[in-house]
């Protein structure tokens, strides 16, 4: 099943969609974000949680990704597609465009950053934090758009909730930043952990201010008008990109890819010393690895 991390804009269009189940969870992690909603995607059946809530009145750093990325784990969810409003950092990348991130910069401070906080020594590959696979099946649906879509960048996150100071900016276009948000992390690791295969499509909705030398950007100078078109336009084709990946991924479903089995490679503690309290707490998120080495008893 397709999971949706549903950030402002594509949030309020799916829950305004229509629902066919509406599950209250709870987690080892605490409540997620939202109830998840199981809605009607073309023929699909997606599951859809709210990341900010249904009122979109969590911080960034209130977000209980652990929580979030486990719900959908628990629905059968395979498959996550995260949508995340974002700011640009580059000329080439404007206000209404996509971008299907590659990488993250985690510059995050306050955050829970991984399930696997006690009785057990987890370390899940990060290199490429988002699935190459699920990211190919969503700029095969680029087509839908006539926006611009940049098939790869680098996504600095942010504690907040404020933006960046101009030096800051300036400090992470030097290494390597395409966009900036608040969001990405710890979101991408813990879906790794939780053997979920993710893709990060992020709308920008507004350049992040102060780092060009020649144009002086202030809260002033974009009229509201176009930044609220902005966002507009970057949210339909966000929109546009999840219906057709949707039907994509229900025409032709996936077979496996290491994301699924991302914890074969980075359980580092003995199986046999993995306690029954241990395995309990981690329920589903260990539920597949076990069985693999024979101790799921």
């Amino acid at each position: 099943m397709l999971g949706i991390l549903a950030g402002p804009g594509v949030g309020e269009a799916l829950v305004g969609a229509a629902v066919t189940e509406e599950l209250v969870l709870d987690t080892p992690f605490g409540s997620p974000s939202s109830h998840v909603r199981i809605v009607r995607v073309g023929e699909s059946r997606v599951a859809v949680l709210a990341r900010h809530g249904d009122e979109n009145d969590i911080p960034p750093s209130r977000v209980p990704s652990r929580a979030n990325v486990y719900a959908l784990k628990q629905v059968g969810v395979t498959h996550v597609l995260a949508f995340d409003e974002v700011r640009s950092l580059r000329d080439e990348i404007r206000p209404g465009d996509l971008v299907i991130a590659d990488q993250v910069i985690d510059r995050t401070t306050r955050r829970a950053t991984t399930f696997f906080d006690e009785g057990i020594s987890v370390h899940v590959e990060m290199a490429r934090p988002y699935c190459e696979s699920l990211r190919a099946r969503a700029l095969g649906t680029t087509g839908v758009s006539t926006r611009s879509v940049h098939p790869r960048g680098t996504y600095v996150c942010v504690e907040g909730p404020s933006w960046s100071t101009a030096a800051e900016a300036h400090m992470h276009r030097l290494v390597g930043g395409d966009i900036l948000g608040q969001t990405a992390m710890p979101e991408a690791r813990v879906a790794r952990e939780a053997e979920l295969c993710a893709a990060l499509v992020c709308y920008v909705v507004a350049d992040c201010e102060g780092w060009r030398v020649s144009t002086k950007v202030d809260a002033t100078s974009v009229p509201d008008s176009k930044r609220e078109n902005d966002r507009r336009v970057a949210t339909g084709a966000a929109m546009a990109l999840l219906a057709a990946t949707a039907e994509d991924l229900h025409d032709h479903p996936p077979g496996s890819c290491s994301c699924h089995d991302a914890l074969s490679r980075a359980v580092a503690t003995s199986p046999g010393a993995i306690r029954p309290e241990t395995r309990a707490r981690y329920g589903v998120l260990l539920a597949r690895f076990l069985a693999e080495v024979g101790e799921d008893r």
